[in-house]
């Protein structure tokens, strides 16, 4: 599918979406696209979803798909907004510190849950629904404490970037750990055993040495991905002088 040029002003996806005219009681709708994209996704891969197939598994000619879903940059944003929805974080969550906190733990998960999303180019983890939705929450909760407009965006577009980093890493390795048919993180530094003997051999890296001989959470994602996210936490209070 290829990137169609935008020429002057149009109606904006959501405009069309939210529309509770007859769109929402047609036997097609973006929505349901959208659901079936998602199904194909996570099951054989973002690579798998094309317009044609989705077109074969709602049982449609491709040309009805291209009424509703004008090209990939809206197939994508449906998508990402359509899972997005997963995410919850109960309204008596409202500290700073908690809101943020409690989206990026919900946000890799949601990552790990739907592994295409870490193909996506980040723009459009941004201008949707629901996405918006979720910025709003987190801004809001951040603004309460006198920021100026800058800062509050600065501060949640950092744990945004170490949430989106960690977690399509964390992805690349589970991918890389299947291609290799290593089930265990044992497995896989067995596999890569010979490469990291000959690096540890020459004396070069003493720091990483006493890593690899000492650590005993190599294997904890979720501890390794929360600690890192405290780090992140406690530099933003630090620097900006916020309450926990």
């Amino acid at each position: 599918m290829a990137t169609q040029k935008r020429s002057g002003p149009e109606v904006s996806l959501w405009e069309r979406v939210e529309r509770p005219a007859a769109t929402q009681r047609a036997a097609l709708t973006p929505q349901k696209i959208a659901a079936v994209a998602v199904q194909v996704a996570d099951a054989e891969g973002f690579a798998a979803v094309t317009m044609r197939r989705l077109a074969t598994e709602l049982g449609v000619a491709p040309m009805a798909a291209y009424r509703h879903v004008s090209g990939k940059d809206d197939l994508w944003a449906l998508m990402v907004d359509r899972v997005t929805a997963e995410i919850t974080v109960p309204a008596e969550v409202t500290g700073w510190r908690e809101v943020l906190r409690a989206y990026a733990v919900a946000s890799r998960l949601l990552m790990l849950d739907h592994p295409w999303l870490a193909q996506l180019p980040t723009p459009h983890f941004a201008l949707t629904p629901n996405r918006m939705a979720m910025a709003e929450r987190q801004l809001a909760a951040l603004e309460r404490h006198g920021l100026d407009a800058d800062t509050t965006m600065a501060a949640f577009r950092t744990v945004g970037a170490y949430v989106h980093g960690v977690s399509q890493s964390e992805v690349a390795l589970r991918q890389y750990m299947r291609e290799n048919d290593w089930t265990s993180g044992d497995e896989t530094r067995q596999g890569l055993a010979p490469q990291m003997k000959y690096l540890m051999e020459t004396g070069r890296y003493p720091a990483y040495r006493r890593y690899a001989l000492a650590a005993g959470r190599k294997d904890d994602a979720a501890w390794q991905f929360e600690t890192g996210l405290d780090c992140v936490l406690d530099g933003i209070a630090v620097r900006l002088g916020l309450a926990p």
